[in-house]
Order: structure tokens, then sequence, then C-alpha cells
């Protein structure tokens, strides 16, 4: 069996320019990056303002677990089957980190036959946009710790320094360091640390930015600080916006490649969803709705962090509404939710699937009468999966009056991904009374509400547990973030992926549970709230045995072992 990186090695890739003409780009839009890979230039917007836009598809998925999901996978897939109906569509995905990249999970672009090239690219520096958002992280911080060094004119309490350096790497020995140590000279001693660069604020901001104006004006707002009095510090303060975004203003344009059946493919930016919004830029979703009639997107791990957070931050700030949501599942992972061992999944066992069959349902649930969106369940197949457990899957959905249906575009591409393409055109053309239509859609949580209540929402009416509890810390940053102006702000919760809870050992769909609030802190320049849960950290770690030994290059400059 060939591997994902085998299969996306052995494709023959279109040139972009021709992507780009299938997707009706002119060449003047484009900035080529080589052969395969394009920058879009943001005046294509304003030129296709007068277009309707394209349906929007969001995929999203169960609680993630070790057997898999297949997530990005499906979206690619889902897309191709599309246009295998005849159907013009573009893809929105984010960019692949280099922390799992390095970690636990190797490459992250789609899998098998259904995938994003070049792959290898795509997987590690890309178009450099990651670096950018790196360089200009880490310039504001530099910029904060040299005003502090030259006098600390706005009277910077070091103690109360909230900004912090960032790497994209999996790097548990940057989280809690010490610097600015060796001399008066070498900068003014402090407990600092580092996050991973998916988690910086920067990312957010660069996701959310309309345009290089909005995207200036939200760097300015950013906090880095608080002075001795308790007032903010911004990155306005430190004049660091211009400079900022003159190293993300490349960074800003969505990049353009294609899968491996030639559909057009904007991939940009890639915060993650446990601990960031977890969504792809606002620019490329907007850009796919008006190039296709259908505008495939995903929002990272499973229905209650990602589709979350795409629905009460993304789709509110950016004032988006999906016509249609796909929630994805294994047979595999179903079982693993019903405490089978990994070792074990590949054998029929429908009382675990049965124990397990509750997380799905529970974020169907969720999609449909939290956000009131129509919804299809895809079930990504496994050859281990027998007729009995699709049937269960199948049978359980159809009792929330909900399809499941059978998507093989790992092994097949499009043609294994024509029978959910047509269920979600069926979602989107046709009346369904059994589902809420797109025009119901409503948020968690509405505007004009407490943080407590947002908290609780998010707690109680996605996660289905009791309530939100805030440590003596968290209530003291709430009622300063309230005093500061800032309540109103939607919330972006870091919890662990692996459980509706706060626990990650809490598999399935527990009840009754609350959800402890430890950290809260504004992101002024994404515009929202964080509110961190649990033992859920910025910085992760690498495992015992990390991807990254597996990977490799030959004398040709073949790579081999990217997933």
């Amino acid at each position: 069996m060939l591997t994902d990186i085998e299969i996306a090695q052995q494709c023959r890739m279109r040139p972009i320019t021709e992507i780009a003409a299938t997707a009706g780009i002119d060449e003047e839009y484009l900035e080529q990056y080589g052969r395969y890979k394009a920058k879009i230039d943001h005046r294509l917007l304003k030129d296709r303002a007068d277009r309707p836009d394209g349906k929007l598809i969001l995929v999203t998925a169960i609680n993630p677990t070790p057997a898999g999901e297949g997530k990005t996978t499906t979206s690619v897939g889902l897309a191709d089957g599309l246009r295998k109906l005849g159907k013009s569509a573009v893809a929105a995905l984010r960019e692949p980190s280099l922390g799992p990249v390095f970690g636990v999970k190797g490459g992250a672009a789609g899998g098998g036959y259904a995938q994003v090239v070049p792959m290898e690219d795509i997987n590690l520096h890309f178009t450099g946009d990651f670096h950018a958002i790196g360089a200009a992280n880490n310039l504001l911080a530099a910029m904060l710790d040299n005003h502090i060094q030259q006098g600390n004119a706005l009277g910077i309490d070091v103690k109360q320094i909230t900004w912090k350096r960032c790497v994209d790497m999996n790097d548990r020995q940057l989280r809690h360091i010490i610097d600015g140590i060796g001399g008066k000279m070498q900068g003014v001693p402090r407990e600092d640390g580092f996050d991973i660069t998916v988690a910086s604020e920067v990312m957010a901001v660069l996701c959310l930015a309309s345009g290089i104006t909005d995207l200036k004006e939200r760097l300015g707002r950013m906090i880095v600080a608080y002075t001795y009095d308790g007032k903010p510090v911004t990155a306005h303060d430190l004049k660091a916006e211009g400079a900022m975004t003159a190293l993300l203003k490349d960074a800003l344009k969505p990049n353009l490649v294609q899968t491996l059946e030639g559909t057009p493919t904007l991939i940009h930016g890639g915060p993650f969803a446990n601990i960031a919004h977890g969504c792809n830029s606002v620019t490329a979703t907007r850009m796919a709705l008006k190039l296709g009639d259908y505008a495939v997107t995903e929002a990272g791990f499973g229905a209650d962090l990602g589709a979350e957070k795409f629905l009460d931050i993304k789709c509110r700030l950016a004032s988006l509404r999906p016509s249609a949501v796909v929630v994805v599942a294994t047979v595999r992972a179903l079982k693993s939710h019903g405490g089978v061992p990994k070792a074990e999944l590949n054998h029929e066992n429908l009382d675990a699937l049965e124990k397990g069959l509750p997380n799905l349902l529970h974020h169907v649930d969720t999609i449909r009468n939290t956000f009131h969106l129509p919804c299809v369940v895809a079930v990504n197949a496994f050859p281990t999966d027998t007729e009995a457990e699709l049937q269960l899957v199948e049978d359980k959905c159809r009792e929330l009056g909900v399809r499941a249906v059978l998507s093989e575009v790992w092994a097949k591409g499009g043609e294994g991904g024509k029978a959910l393409a047509a269920e979600v055109v069926r979602l989107c053309e046709e009346p369904c009374p059994e589902q809420p239509t797109p025009e119901e859609f409503t948020f968690a949580y509405p505007d004009n509400t407490s943080l407590i209540y947002k908290l609780n929402a998010i707690v109680n009416r996605v996660y289905g547990g009791a309530q939100a509890v805030l440590t003596p810390a968290a209530q003291k940053q709430a009622q300063q973030l309230f005093d500061l102006g800032f309540g109103d702000l939607p919330v972006c919760m870091a919890k662990t992926q692996y459980s509706l809870s706060d626990d990650p050992t809490l598999l399935g769909a527990p009840e009754g549970f609350t959800v402890t609030v430890r950290n809260l802190k504004v992101s002024a320049g994404a515009g929202f709230i964080v509110a961190l849960t649990g033992d859920i950290m910025t910085m992760p770690g690498l495992p015992k045995v990390p991807a990254a030994e597996k990977i490799d290059v030959d004398k040709d400059g073949k790579i081999t072992g990217l997933f």
C-alpha cells in the first residue's frame, strides 16, 4: 500500500495558472511561488464584489481519538466529489503547523487519494506565512523589552507582561523561561515564555483581518502588558503596528494550490482549535465563496471546538452563514470512545460502538439544535468496518433525522465522495422538513450578554456540561476585563480536544460535568476573550517518538516519511 506522500509524489500536477483559470482567476491576480503555488491579490475580492456568494459548507468532526477521523481528507474529497457531480467547487483549508508535522500526526494535507499538493511544500515552509507571523510576533516582543530597557517611559510593570515570543515547533523547554540575564546591557531579567506560532494573537489577527488597513488597526489594538496602575499597553503604544504590517503584507494574501484531481484550493492561516479559534482566514473563505458555487471549508478538531469557534467567532465577526455542515466520524473512532483499545479497533464490536455513538450524536444535536443548521454525517470508511457497524451508525443518525453517508474518499478520491456531495447538494438546494434551514442559524449566545453567561452557554449548550467554574484568579480577571470595556467580546475557549469536557479522559458524551476556567485574557486585536481551561497549554511538547524521526531526504532531494 502506498503512503500518503508516495501517492502525492506520483501526482502529475498542473501549472498553477491552469488551476487559477479553472476557478476563473486571471493571471493578473497571481503572484507565483514556482510552478505549483501562488498567492492571490486582494483586488480579486473587490473586483468580484458583485458576484453572488456560493454555498458555504463547513466540515467538522467528533472529538478526535488515536484512531483518526479524517476531517481534512473528507473536506478535500467532498470538494472533488462536488466537481464530479458537475458543480463548481473550491476548497478553503488551513495551513499545517510544523509542530504536529514533526510531532504526533505527521503531514496534514489530507490523505490517500484526497490530498492537496504539493504536499511536501504545504506541510513545510509553503509560502512563508508562518515565518512572517513568527517574525512579526517576535518583533513586537523585542520592541516591548527594548522599551523597558531604554527607560520604560510607559511605566510597564514587568510582572504584568502578557506578550510571549513564539516559534512554530513543539518545544516544551520554552514554555517557561527566564531571560534578560547576563548584566545591565543584556536586558531586564524577567520570567518569560514561548507560545507555538499558531497560538499567537498575530495568527488570529491575520486570519480575521479584512485587508491591510484592518490588519494594521487590529495589530495596534493588541495588548502586550499592563502599567503599574493597571492600564493596558498596546502595540500601538509601542509604535510597532506599522513594521509588523510590513512583515505581514504578503502573508495576508491567500495561497492557491490544487487537489490531486485539480480542484482549486485556497490554504491560508492555521490557528489550532484547542488553543485558538481554529479556522482558516476570512479572506480565503470569502474568496472561495466568490470563486465557486460551493466553498468547502473545515474547522479544527471536534465540533465542540472548531465548529463552535467558526460559528460563534468567525461567522459573527465576518457575517458568514454556512449552508450545511458535515460531521465526520469513523467507526473505529466511535469504538474508541466506547472504550476499545487502539489495538482491538479492527474487530467488530457493536456494544462498544453503541457506547461511543453518543459522542457523534451529541455533536449532530449541537449543530442542529444549538446553531440550527442542516447537517449530514460522513462516515469515513475503513476496510475493517463491518456492515452491521455501518448500519448501526446509519440507524442511530436516522433517529435524529440526519443521514449518515459512507465516504470513501481516502481510497477513491472524488469518486468516493460523490454520495456525500449529493447529500450536501440536497441539503443546500432542496427543502428538508426534518432539517433546519440556514436562515434559522443562531449563535450559541447573543452579543449583549455577560462573560459568565457566554462561558456557561458554551459549556451547557455546546459541551453538554453543567456550568463553567472560574478560579479566584479568573474571577478577578473577568472583573478587570469588564472594567476595561471588553465584556461584550465573544469567547475563545482553550480546551482539550479529546473530550467534550476539560478532562481528556472523559470520552463519549459525559453529562453533569463542570469546566474549570483558570485564566482569562483578552485578544483585543482579534476581538475575543481567551478562556484557558483544565490543563491546556499554548506550547505543546513532542511525543516520545516524534514523527520527525521518520522524515528524511535522499540524495536527489526527495522527501520521505512525511506521513
